[in-house]
């Protein structure tokens, strides 16, 4: 069988969840199936050395074009070419008029609420979200198989658009071992000074994105400034569009000096960063999954998460989870674990024990799997 996998984003730099998940799928299927052939469609971009070909994986640069014209066109006329048997479309959407039997990876359905950050997101995300809207409810019915992160995320994809139970499996994500293996000791100090790290700091993944629910977050850290001086907030990326607006409000005369925002994180860096914070904080308004609470439960971090979407499912009974749309609810949960060294001790044991339960090699044996079911379904 010849496969083919999707991974348009894959070389850029700054990756995101997506990206992420296709990078981690590839590695693990390299060293999980020496027999199948694989073609991996890219888009050329800068960081070419995070995916190196192997004896039955070949990396096809596709040329480009913006997003919809890559997938909708050079993606189907490359997979005829190198004639893919199953191709993999890994980020949501994949061709309408595909040139060989689809499997498509749907994240989250975040997108397909009309109004889905109208008001904060930027023109890229909006343009972004009104593609999606139009694409996956089409890819969804014609392609053969549709994986999904989360039974949160399977149910969703089932009742929006009518499909068989049959055709929607789960394939839950994992977590790079390496994230943890590259925690050095000795490394720690770098990356504390390269950062300009505080002593004491709750940890924040920046994303502009509204469902990410950075003003809520900000403003729960604002409030919480008030019961503690010892913690500071460390932020990845740039202040947001409302910041000025935010720190000017009365009760929010701390916030501005105790919020950190450290620009982009080299991926290197990450596990350093989770490490030296005291909590992690991730209480998104909707998660397809949520990898990020375990990777912080892997680097040994405590995790305050959401009560929402599939973010239960994920951090089970080891995260804290509060109500992402009441700050105060997301500032007492930093209060009680600030407060209780204990707590936090039992938290990060629980949570080391529940990451070994998500691997990518998991994941890769159920791709696998998928797209073999898929190929023997053609003859």
């Amino acid at each position: 069988m010849r496969i083919g996998i999707e991974g348009q984003r894959l070389f850029r730099r700054e990756k995101h969840g997506m990206d992420i998940y296709v990078l981690e799928v590839i590695k693990a299927l390299q060293q999980l199936d020496k027999k199948n052939e694989y073609v991996v469609f890219v888009k050329d971009d800068e960081d070419k050395d995070c995916l190196k070909e192997t004896d039955n994986f070949r990396i096809v640069t596709v040329p480009g074009g913006n997003y919809a014209l890559w997938e909708q066109v050079n993606l189907p006329r490359a997979a005829k070419q190198y004639g893919v048997d199953v191709l993999h479309c890994t980020s949501n959407t994949a061709p309408l008029f595909p040139t060989t039997p689809v499997v498509v990876t749907i994240h989250d359905l975040i997108y397909m609420e009309k109004t889905a950050g109208d008001n904060t997101a930027s023109l890229y995300q909006r343009v972004g979200n009104q593609y999606r809207r139009l694409i996956v409810p089409q890819v969804a019915k014609r392609c053969r198989r549709v994986l999904a992160d989360s039974e949160y995320t399977r149910q969703d994809i089932l009742k929006l658009f009518q499909l068989p139970e049959r055709q929607v499996q789960v394939s839950y994500l994992g977590v790079s071992p390496k994230l943890a293996q590259s925690l050095k000791p000795e490394r720690l100090p770098e990356i504390r000074q390269r950062y300009n790290l505080p002593d004491t700091y709750f940890f924040y993944l920046g994303n502009r994105d509204p469902r990410k629910n950075m003003r809520n977050v900000l403003t729960a850290f604002g409030a919480f400034t008030k019961l503690a001086d010892d913690v500071e907030l460390v932020v990845t990326g740039k202040p947001p569009v409302f910041w000025d607006e935010l720190i000017a409000q009365p009760g929010n005369e701390h916030l501005a000096e105790r919020t950190r925002f450290i620009g982009f994180v080299e991926a290197e860096d990450l596990s350093g960063l989770y490490a030296q914070a005291e909590l992690y904080l991730y209480p998104s308004l909707s998660e397809g999954f949520g990898l990020p609470i375990l990777e912080a439960m892997s680097c040994g971090v405590p995790v305050i998460t959401s009560t929402t979407t599939s973010m239960p499912e994920v951090g089970g009974d080891v995260a804290v989870l509060v109500d992402p749309y009441r700050p105060e609810e997301i500032t007492q949960a930093m209060v009680t674990l600030h407060k209780d060294p204990a707590l936090r001790r039992q938290k990060v044991e629980q949570g080391l024990r529940r990451v070994e339960s998500f691997s990518w090699q998991r994941t890769a044996r159920e791709v696998l799997a998928t797209y073999q079911e898929v190929y023997a379904s053609l003859s």
